[in-house]
């Protein structure tokens, strides 16, 4: 389903491209734009992580660097029988997450300073739980395909501003207008509905994985308090990467609207809270697996490192 997804959003992007390519330059511009197309499918399909990764300032880290986020990422996938993604940390204030890459043998995610600062030891790994089950149903390539295509087309759009459009293009400034308003709208909206649907299931999958759904729900709450107060400057430069990220990283972006790329938080941690809920009445006679959780959200204010003696703030591997 994934791949009939991944090639549906190629499709109509690529259309895209061409129907800007025809209003600036008619059917020669339109032949251009799919040669371009095509060649930034490829180029997406290899490359779209990294330019996501750069986009963002991220480095990679590993079990010498930042052991306890990186064996947080480890313990995951083991249990979820998944590669060892590469580990990346973002240097940003704002408490956020992403996972990107083709492929879960070329998957890798991130997770900003600030959400290392913020949350337990648990929220940690339910959030980066939440972007291994991105990675395990091969969500992460449509996320940096369309983000990367998103982002072209929104730029194509606007260069149709400086054309007239061909002499013999018959939409005339109709097209034009289409162009310049309606295609990157339309890339939008692709972004936007395919990235509700996810979330809602990414974070069911990671619940599974983590073990906890009160985890992931516990976290999301943090993370959308905490990305309300805190500006992230490179999303606001490349808002097509918006998607990608388990909370919506730009400002202002609060509704479960037509125009918001993740569903509510608030829908979001009532349904893990039902998931919860769910497992509770499943194992009711089994061992006290939630003990541990509940012993941590006695003290949720700390984060995944512990405190310095003295009850300074927590620690991070980047300090």
């Amino acid at each position: 389903m994934n791949m009939v997804k991944t090639a549906m959003l190629l499709a109509f992007m690529t259309a895209l491209f061409m129907a800007i390519g025809f209003v600036i330059g008619g059917t020669g511009g339109m032949l251009i734009a799919l040669v371009i197309a095509a060649v930034m499918n490829l180029f997406s399909y290899w490359n779209s992580d990294k330019m996501v990764l750069r986009m963002h300032h991220a480095v990679e880290v590993d079990a010498g660097s930042a052991p306890e986020y990186y064996g947080i990422v480890k313990q995951l996938a083991e249990r979820a029988d998944m590669p060892m993604p590469k580990v990346y940390l973002i240097k940003n204030d704002q408490p956020n997450a992403f996972a990107t890459g083709r492929n879960p043998q070329n998957a890798a995610v991130a997770a900003t300073t600030g959400l290392l600062a913020r949350l337990s030891h648990e929220e940690v790994a339910g959030v980066m739980a939440h972007e291994l089950a991105h990675v395990d149903h091969r969500d992460t390539l449509t996320m940096t395909i369309t983000a990367t295509l998103a982002g072209a087309i929104t730029m194509l759009g606007n260069f149709a501003f400086f054309f007239r459009g061909a002499r013999n293009n018959a939409l005339g400034i109709v097209g034009m207008l289409a162009a310049m308003i309606l295609a990157p709208m339309a890339a939008a909206l692709v972004q936007m509905a395919i990235s509700r649907t996810r979330e809602y299931s990414a974070d069911r999958r990671g619940a599974e994985i983590c073990g906890n759904p009160l985890w992931l729900a516990s976290a999301l709450g943090k993370i959308a308090g905490g990305a309300r107060q805190v500006v992230n400057e490179d999303a606001e430069r490349n808002p097509a990467t918006a998607h990608m990220f388990i909370i919506n990283p730009l400002s202002g972006q609060r509704m479960d609207g037509l125009f918001s790329t993740h569903p509510a938080t608030e829908n979001r941690i009532a349904a893990l809270q039902d998931m919860a809920a769910e497992f509770n009445r499943q194992n009711t006679a089994g061992p006290a697996r939630n003990s541990r959780p509940q012993r941590r959200q006695q003290q949720p204010d700390s984060g995944p490192w512990g405190r310095n003696p003295g009850g300074s703030a927590p620690k991070g591997p980047w300090s």
